[in-house]
């Protein structure tokens, strides 16, 4: 007997099902608690606001035009054959609107904060679009995706500011290792259907073993250079404290990921509990301690 098809989404759930809006914790933790750093507390509203706005513009560009190039690959991907564009639920010019009025939204955003954010936001939305054509061409799309993920604190820094404090390369860095390290155990749970369609990962260029012995590597070294980040601050105990909460909750990810390199559900859950850890962390140290 053959099960029936799920039901139809609302237009809501399927746009944001579409930009993948369930998964905006995984990133925005880390965006807000670099929105508290940068203004050093609480922000005004209006920056706050167009901060968040610009974030989540970028964002939704660069998942719509990551499913405009997928297209094709998804269609033959039995895991993604149900997406929108593949089933003709959106049509390609749909989801390059899309990717075009977010991509304006961000530019706007941007030129409302400050001159040095608006000249630089269309080097931020050109990263972020280019990575859906790495994929079929280079291992290193992994480490570009995590380069993505380290444009947050700096960009942050600057719409808020202005300027660019050295420091917060550290922070930059740092994330564009946590980001890799999340990329992989990503990028292992999709190793065998990467593999029949040809496209590329750092796990499929250096092999499992070496990817599940370089994740924790990449975690260990982040955490390191955040905690020199805070120590450069002088931020309180408390943003400490949730460094090493995230390290403790990062080890039991790791080991999970070592008896079971492709079921990578439970460490992409764990990281947005990590990021969360992170964003109190510097809220405590900012907001009750300091």
């Amino acid at each position: 007997m053959t099960a029936a098809p799920p039901p139809p989404r609302g237009p809501l759930t399927e746009f944001a099902r579409f930009l993948e809006l369930q998964n905006l914790g995984l990133n925005l933790s880390f965006a807000l608690a670099f929105v508290l750093l940068a203004a050093h507390g609480w922000p005004s509203l209006w920056p706050l606001f167009l901060v968040v706005v610009a974030f989540v513009a970028a964002r939704n560009a660069g998942h719509s035009f990551n499913r405009w190039v997928d297209r094709f690959q998804d269609a033959a991907n039995p895991r993604t054959q149900g997406r929108a564009l593949v089933t003709g639920r959106y049509s390609p010019t749909f989801a390059l609107l899309v990717t075009g009025v977010s991509g304006l939204v961000l530019i706007v955003a941007a030129y409302l904060l400050n001159p040095l954010a608006f000249l630089l936001s269309p080097v931020a939305l050109g990263a972020i679009l280019g990575y859906s054509y790495t994929k079929p061409r280079t291992a290193a799309t992994t480490a570009y995706l995590g380069l993505v993920e380290a444009i947050p604190p700096v960009a942050i820094y600057i719409a808020l500011t202005g300027t660019l404090p050295p420091v917060v390369l550290l922070a930059a860095g740092a994330l564009l290792l946590w980001g890799t390290a999340f990329e992989t155990v990503h990028s292992l749970g999709d190793i065998e259907s990467d593999r029949a369609l040809g496209l590329k990962s750092l796990p499929i260029r250096i092999g499992v073993p070496s990817s599940i012995r370089l994740v924790p590597i990449l975690h260990g070294a982040a955490l390191v250079l955040l905690a020199i980040f805070g120590e450069r601050l002088g931020l309180a105990g408390p943003y400490f404290a949730g460094l090493a909460a995230m390290a403790v909750v990062a080890g039991i990810t790791d080991l999970g990921l070592a008896r079971d390199p492709t079921h990578a559900r439970t460490p992409f859950q764990r990281h947005f509990l990590m990021g969360l850890l992170f964003l109190a962390g510097v809220a405590a140290a900012l907001l009750v301690v300091a």
